[in-house]
């Protein structure tokens, strides 16, 4: 969520911000400043009757001293209703308050000056490529069909058991989806100096809220009803909300957790080919980087967090392009991200497999995760960022495909290996 002031100071840029991201109509931004005068009005308001009050109050002693007790019971009757008007403008501040903050929910964050201004995806920029896409001099075939082959994944059974989008793995795939996450997990770890995290796969609403899921993504994330309840769309959620309501030394900064975890998402409107194979799940790993950091210090973090993700992709000798993702593709949170996709080989499309994001205090403010300098009383808030660490489906999607051989086999890259315990699928 936006600082107020920042709403009062800058109402057009806030505006500009809903324009180019997308985000509804910018006459929030004008019911926002309107109720919130209103509500600063009532709390003036409030403290001069308060202030009626503690004189009336002081003045009831001073009478009876004096014997002026008609004076002093008019007085006394006087702080009576005072009283009751005071309740009336706390109830009155109260319901605005409730009503503001929820207005302030609706307003995405400002978009940082480096982020180019587009409708859509049509607006990203390649900003930077790596390595060598594969060629084939027999036909290739599509991750699905190279999983049924060699008896890696299973989607009917998947689809009769829960649903489509919810995929079995077995043996040699299943194992490949442990030795990924391990493989990210101890890159994290031992490379990136990340503290490992086990979170809870399911969280409240206050945490959906603090990470900006909540209000308006209901719909994208599975709930669980009777306890409200929602299952992690991103381990993102729950680290984050670790250290909700929490006020950190700036010592402590910056924080660096890493979690693996399965993730849930309904992905409501998904259609067509990009749903084919292990191309749009509804369940699917992924491990991902969030870090707490100082203000001042977070785009040097949020370009250490990418390079994290390259870094894997690199050992893995996937062929990636990196995206510097405009305003229109930005989403409702982000100042900046920058989106990683691998070539798959033989679909011969992009897949994104990677989102590295920097909120600012956008999602700090919401969770109220405040650090306090030395020497300084007044707690700031801190700076969250991500980033996928990385997604598995796509990522085994682009080894199947870049990875097969003419006589049908399948290789990985030597980095795997001693993970997965083989060099050769078939």
């Amino acid at each position: 969520m936006l600082d107020i002031q920042i709403i009062r100071e800058n109402p057009e840029r806030v505006k500009e911000a809903i324009v180019h991201k997308n985000a509804g109509t910018t006459e929030v931004v004008d019911k926002l400043l309107v109720l919130d005068l209103e509500w600063r009005e009532t709390l003036t308001k409030l403290q001069e009757v308060q202030a009626t009050l503690n004189m009336r109050s002081k003045s009831i002693g001073d009478l009876m001293r004096s014997g002026k007790k008609e004076a002093a019971e008019a007085a006394r009757q006087e702080t009576t209703t005072l009283k009751a008007h005071i309740k009336e403008i706390e109830d009155w501040a109260r319901s605005m308050e409730v009503e503001r903050h929820q207005l302030l929910l609706e307003i995405p964050n400002i978009p940082h000056p480096d982020v180019p201004i587009g409708r859509d995806e049509s607006g990203n920029q390649v900003v930077f490529e790596w390595g060598e896409k594969p060629t084939f001099d027999f036909p290739a075939l599509p991750h699905w069909e190279l999983a049924a082959k060699h008896n890696l994944i299973d989607f009917e059974r998947g689809s009769k058991v829960t649903g489509a989008g919810f995929p079995f793995y077995i043996g040699k795939g299943a194992r490949l989806q442990r030795a990924l996450i391990n493989f990210f997990l101890d890159l994290a770890v031992d490379e990136g100096g990340y503290t490992e995290i086990q979170p809870p796969l399911m969280i409240n609403e206050a945490s959906g809220i603090g990470t900006g899921q909540l209000p308006d993504k209901e719909g994208q994330m599975y709930e669980a009803t009777l306890d409200r309840f929602f299952m992690v769309p991103t381990a993102e959620v729950p680290v984050t909300n670790f250290l909700r309501d929490e006020i950190l030394d700036e010592s402590q900064l910056p924080l660096l957790y890493c979690a693996y975890t399965p993730c849930f998402r309904r992905e409501a409107g998904s259609y067509g080919k990009d749903v084919r194979g292990l191309n749009r799940l509804h369940q699917f790993d992924k491990v991902e980087l969030v870090r707490f950091v100082h203000p001042e210090t977070s785009y040097e973090h949020l370009e250490s967090i990418r390079a994290n993700a390259e870094n894997a992709l690199q050992k893995l000798r996937l062929p990636y392009h990196r995206l510097l993702m405009c305003t229109g593709d930005l989403g409702f949170t982000q100042t900046k991200k920058y989106d990683l996709e691998v070539w798959s080989g033989a679909q011969a499309r992009w897949l994104e497999v990677s989102s590295v994001s920097n909120f600012e205090t956008f999602q700090a403010r919401r969770a109220n995760i405040r650090f306090r300098a030395s020497g300084n009383k007044k707690p700031q808030f801190v700076h969250t960022l991500n980033g996928s660490g990385l997604a598995l489906p796509r990522i085994v999607a682009a080894l199947l495909e870049n990875g097969q051989q003419a006589n049908g086999s399948i290789h990985l890259p030597e980095a795997l290996i001693p993970y997965a315990g083989f060099d050769t699928i078939g």
